[in-house]
């Protein structure tokens, strides 16, 4: 395929009111793109626009507010938005949530709650827009799946599951839509600084103490900038690039996982422990995280929805 071109298409971004999708949401601006932000965060959502609105003033935005987890909620937004932008030329799935704690101390409706808005929703946003997408030609269709989506930890069987979900979807639709000549690109962030980690809902199960341990251990290892990230993620989407690793905490993790796909589970949370300062500390209950590489600025793993 040709390189993406960003000025003068419109591009929808999920999770935009902060974290990667903020981030993109800039970049995009700069780069020329009309915009369509979607986020559960009135006030957050509304900064964002006004900040882009300040340095863009020719940009056209447009911002629907829902709680992505609101599955009807969700079908009345996407319905609204292929009305009003028949043509997409670029939709971003970027919000996305997490859950600390092992599979055995989550409620099933906590674990659903992941699912949700990490998986269900992008079907349902990407089904709903891909005739927008076809009607554009040169489209390009954005999932941002996680680590988590090469590597499954302990203490994140919801978040994993999502994410490992969102990327076989992804996968296949890369195959599906080559012939439209729709560009398909799975995100799989390293260790990036968003609010994802502070905002995880903790299973009815984990320990308080434990959990908040664990937190502040995990966040030592998220120093990847969010710009950086969406600058990474950006250069992909025009390069056309069917999969973008963001960081060696993505890209080494992946290799190790190629390499001992059933066995390097032990190795990678003695390294995430000694990584964060405390290699005694168990790694089960701690919050998921998305995460980029060196980028020309001023998905372990993104953004809330």
């Amino acid at each position: 395929m040709r390189d993406f071109v960003f000025p003068g298409g419109t591009a929808v971004v999920t999770g935009a009111a902060s974290g990667i999708g903020e981030a993109l949401a800039r970049g995009l601006a700069r780069r020329g793109a009309d915009l369509v932000l979607v986020d559960r965060d009135a006030d957050r959502l509304d900064t964002v626009v006004d900040a882009i609105r300040a340095a863009h003033p020719d940009r056209q935005l447009s911002t629907y507010v829902v709680d992505l987890a609101d599955g009807a909620a969700t079908a009345r937004v996407a319905e609204e938005i292929r009305q009003r932008h028949p043509r997409v030329r670029l939709l971003v799935n970027n919000a996305g949530v997490a859950l600390g704690g092992r599979f055995d101390q989550v409620t099933l409706d906590e674990f659903s709650w992941v699912i949700d808005i990490n998986f269900r929703a992008v079907v349902q946003l990407t089904h709903a827009l891909l005739p927008a997408l076809k009607a554009e030609p040169g489209a390009h269709l954005v999932n941002i799946s996680s680590l988590f989506g090469l590597i499954a930890p302990p203490g994140q069987a919801a978040y994993s599951a999502s994410k490992f979900a969102v990327r076989g979807f992804t996968e296949a639709l890369r195959h599906e839509l080559v012939d439209d000549g729709i560009g398909v690109t799975s995100v799989h962030p390293g260790g990036i600084n968003t609010r994802i980690a502070q905002n995880a809902r903790v299973g009815s199960g984990v320990d308080p103490e434990e959990y908040e341990t664990g937190l502040r251990q995990f966040e030592k290892l998220l120093s990847i900038p969010p710009e950086r990230a969406a600058e990474v993620i950006l250069r992909g989407v025009r390069r056309r690039r069917g999969r973008v690793l963001i960081g060696w905490s993505a890209k080494l993790p992946d290799l190790l996982a190629r390499i001992a796909p059933a066995s390097y589970g032990k190795l990678l949370v003695t390294g995430l422990n000694r990584a964060a300062g405390d290699p005694a500390r168990r790694a089960t209950a701690v919050p998921a995280a998305r995460q980029p590489e060196p980028a020309p600025v001023t998905d372990p793993t993104g953004g809330p929805a």
